[in-house]
């Protein structure tokens, strides 16, 4: 069922980068980077899914909406968005760990 693999995957990207910024936030920025990447792959996969039935959509086999089709869609664009959030939190961190500003827990 598509909007399962939208749940799962978005809550799976959603995970991986929480992960990320608490791995940016002690300073293990590459890690946090392969924790990013991972979600990516997640939310592909979400992607993958939702393209899946738009096309169905488009082909003249309509989805009923029912609340779980409504709530996939909310949850893959707060994983995106959160996502998106992440990237930015571990370029900041990045940056305030090159400056000094930061030290590494060790």
């Amino acid at each position: 069922m598509a909007a399962m693999g939208l749940i799962a995957n978005g809550g799976n990207a959603k995970s991986l980068a929480f992960e990320a910024i608490r791995l940016a936030k002690v300073g293990k920025i590459k890690e946090a980077r392969e924790k990013l990447a991972e979600a990516d792959k997640s939310l592909l996969d979400a992607h993958n899914s939702q393209t899946d039935m738009l096309t169905k959509e488009a082909q003249g086999q309509h989805t009923h909406v029912t609340l779980l089709v409504v709530h996939s869609q909310d949850h893959l664009m707060n994983a995106i968005t959160f996502r998106d959030l992440a990237g930015e939190m571990v370029d900041l961190y990045e940056k305030l760990y090159a400056s000094g500003s930061l030290k590494a827990e060790v």
